[in-house]
């Protein structure tokens, strides 16, 4: 298991597929990382699908408005077009290259409309560079990113189960 240096800036990610242990950034995006830990505490992702799956590019989830199973909002036909119920983010992108691991956030042509949204990088992808935020990285469970169902959409999609700032377990 992957020591964790820092509970605070720690999320584990329990899916139907299994644990993923993700590293927040804190420095690279502060907005982005109290987001993720707001909607993580507020257990807003626990049930969303993984909506847009991509071999050799990237899973993407975190739609809390119509991709969260059991909610009166799910709609599997419109996962991948909502957010949460907060305002927007503006966008804090960097240097951090989108390599395998890299957690960044899903947004639409407008590079201040990051929400919710966010996606897990399987492979190396350089053109996303400084074009979206970055906020944390796999160090743990990458084996299990790799297994979760590809499809866009998916069909029968897997899921998150629960999403917690290791801190608070």
């Amino acid at each position: 298991m992957a020591e964790i240096k820092d509970p605070e800036n720690t999320i584990i990610m329990e899916t139907t597929k299994g644990k993923v242990t993700i590293q927040l950034l804190p420095d690279l995006a502060p907005g982005h990382v109290a987001r993720i830990k707001e909607l993580s505490r507020e257990k807003a992702y626990d049930g969303v699908v993984f909506h847009r799956v991509i071999e050799d590019f990237m899973a993407q989830t975190g739609d809390v408005q119509f991709g969260k199973k059991g909610s009166d909002t799910f709609n599997p036909a419109r996962a991948g077009m909502g957010g949460s119920d907060k305002p927007d983010l503006k966008a804090e992108f960097s240097n951090m290259s989108h390599v395998r691991g890299t957690c960044s956030m899903a947004r639409s042509q407008n590079p201040n409309s990051a929400n919710s949204q966010f996606f897990i990088c399987f492979t190396e992808a350089p053109w996303l560079n400084r074009q979206y935020s970055v906020w944390g990285q796999v160090i743990e469970g990458m084996d299990v990113v790799d297994q979760i169902k590809r499809g866009e959409p998916v069909k029968d999609p897997d899921s998150i189960v629960s999403m917690r700032v290791a801190a608070d377990l």
